[in-house]
């Protein structure tokens, strides 16, 4: 009788746990419609796996396996063509047992489309894996400001751009938004996080989005021209 009942409230907790996980997704397409409409972008809540395949070369879109976008919001937004998503993508382990376990990733994902080309360039906060990356010979870019060079991992192969993009204003805004990463290559300029950010964060941050993209020196796009 035990093991039946043990069965029983195990089913019961697995479709309590599915119906507020629906109703919590359900609650957040719904908020994220919202700021379509306000905005005018459109808005696709199904899966996308063209977007992981056509930024390709944004390093944490590589990611694993199974990618894809889903809530997606794209279109203009303050004069520049967006796209922001959720992103789920997979990685696989073996645990003591040697029994395969599949484990889910799921972050938040803004892109900025630039009119040109620029070199990948990467902004993150400094860590272990930061630090790892130093050891094995990727050097981190330091700047006059301390303060930047300590919270933040530089990195580029393009050393002049870095510090073009990087400049005092830059420089200032990040360490007031100390949460950002960012990585420019091609034509996007993107910002991600390690969460699913709440849907009230999302539009924040489409606006911090393009902030960066005004902070970006002109110069740097007329010497394209």
């Amino acid at each position: 009788m035990m093991p039946v009942l043990i069965f029983v409230v195990f089913i019961i907790i697995i479709i309590v746990g599915g119906y507020f996980g629906y109703l919590s997704s359900k609650k957040r397409r719904e908020a994220m419609l919202v700021l379509a409409a306000k905005y005018g972008l459109q808005f696709n809540p199904g899966h996308d796996r063209n977007i992981a395949r056509g930024y390709n070369f944004l390093d944490k879109l590589r990611a694993g396996s199974n990618r894809y976008a889903f809530n997606v919001l794209s279109g203009r937004f303050k004069d520049n063509d967006i796209i922001a998503f959720d992103f789920h993508y997979e990685t696989h382990s073996t645990n003591s047992k040697g029994q395969s376990q599949t484990h889910h990733h799921y972050f938040s994902f803004f892109i900025l489309t630039m009119p040109i080309i620029f070199p990948e360039l990467k902004i993150g906060r400094e860590g272990f894996f930061s630090k790892i990356g130093q050891a094995l010979g990727f050097d981190d870019i330091d700047f006059e400001s301390h303060e930047f060079s300590r919270k933040f991992c530089v990195r580029s192969k393009n050393k002049k751009f870095a510090y073009d993009f990087c400049n005092a204003q830059m420089i200032e805004y990040l360490l007031s938004n100390d949460d950002l990463t960012i990585e420019v290559d091609n034509h996007a300029l993107a910002i991600s996080f390690d969460r699913r950010l709440k849907p009230e964060q999302i539009e924040m941050n489409l606006e911090r989005l393009v902030k960066i993209r005004s902070l970006i020196p002109n110069y740097l796009f007329d010497q394209a021209k």
